[in-house]
């Protein structure tokens, strides 16, 4: 396998910096690292497998030649920049909401879809699925895949690194403010002070009443699992948790299913862990994650009032599987079906 030119937009956020962090420990071979955030943290410095990467500011990179490129920087950055990387042959694999509805862009959770990639898309850029749809589309593909699905309804539990560094920042000097018996510094990256708090609100609401998030899942979730009339509604929350988001999910069927049957079938799922039927104690919680690449399902029961009713609790590392981590399987996804020019 030869080695990569990889570039990293965005690579001192939380996501960045994770992803750094995961393509460091691969085993994709890679000849060139750039690091490129905003001019703010031009000449910061990051070590990558014995070697020291300095930040370039984005709008001052004049070579835009990789073979792969990374972006981490928010919608408006991925639109700007996206399609001129693509345009000198690399392959932008974008974290952003900017293309993941664009038929010409792939959306791909490579447990779920990875058919999606079987040829280099035309438009040379790959979408990474939102935080919130990548774990629920793992839980969900096994028993979509088994049952006709009539519903789905769910809550979601967001942590702060959702909102990138700025969230983790608002939450921790929030909290300190509140125990402190001080005035809290005023929500800038939340809509309302999110310590001690949970806040029915996850990205600007519609005038039908619907969140961003909460479009983001249906719309996301029927095209990587391929159900375009899928019925699935949710209301998504921002709870006080550092990382890890939460989901609480009903899933109504056609028909009645057996819970030893969904046991099988979850069990069996690649990368998912189980918490249920004396498989593992217990049940998985943001805070204690014993695996931050794996998603995590518990509190696995039938409707007790409805044998077509089935809740699950999805449980997983938003930054991880979330984000930098499905990032990087579809990257060793692309290598694997040889996307990569000179592959």
């Amino acid at each position: 396998m030869k080695a990569f030119d990889i570039s990293i937009i965005g690579a001192t956020g939380a996501v960045g910096a994770e992803l750094i962090r995961l393509l460091e420990s691969s085993r994709i071979p890679v000849s060139r690292l750039r690091l490129i955030a905003s001019g703010n943290s031009s000449g910061r410095q990051s070590n990558f497998r014995e070697e020291v990467c300095i930040v370039e500011p984005l709008r001052e990179v004049d070579d835009i030649k990789s073979d792969i490129v990374f972006f981490s920087a928010g919608g408006a950055v991925s639109a700007a920049f996206g399609p001129r990387f693509a345009a000198q042959g690399a392959l932008v694999i974008d974290n952003s909401n900017a293309f993941r509805m664009d038929p010409d862009v792939p959306l791909v959770v490579p447990q779920v879809n990875p058919s999606a990639l079987a040829v280099r898309p035309r438009s040379g850029i790959v979408a990474n699925p939102n935080c919130s749809t990548i774990q629920l589309v793992r839980a969900l593909r096994p028993l979509v895949k088994a049952f006709d699905v009539h519903q789905i309804i769910l809550a979601t539990y967001q942590a702060a690194s959702g909102g990138g560094l700025v969230g983790i920042d608002e939450l921790l000097n929030g909290t300190r403010s509140a125990l402190d018996g001080r005035a809290g510094p005023s929500a800038e990256r939340f809509p309302f002070p999110l310590a001690f708090n949970a806040i029915p609100q996850v990205g600007e609401i519609s005038p039908e009443g619907v969140t961003v998030e909460e479009h983001k899942l249906v719309q996301e979730s029927r095209k990587i699992l391929g159900v375009p009339d899928l019925r699935l509604t949710s209301t998504c929350v921002r709870v006080p948790v550092m990382n890890g988001h939460s989901e609480a999910v009903y899933l109504e069927f056609e028909e009645p299913v057996r819970l030893e049957q969904v046991h099988d079938l979850l069990a069996k799922e690649p990368g998912v862990r189980l918490y249920a039927d004396g498989i593992r104690e217990g049940y998985p919680m943001p805070r204690f994650l014993e695996d931050p690449a794996e998603v995590h399902v518990g509190r696995v029961r039938l409707n007790p009032g409805d044998p077509c009713g089935l809740w699950i609790w999805v449980v997983a590392d938003n930054l991880q599987v979330g984000a930098a981590l499905n990032a990087l399987l579809i990257a060793q996804l692309s290598i694997a079906n040889n996307l990569i020019g000179g592959t």
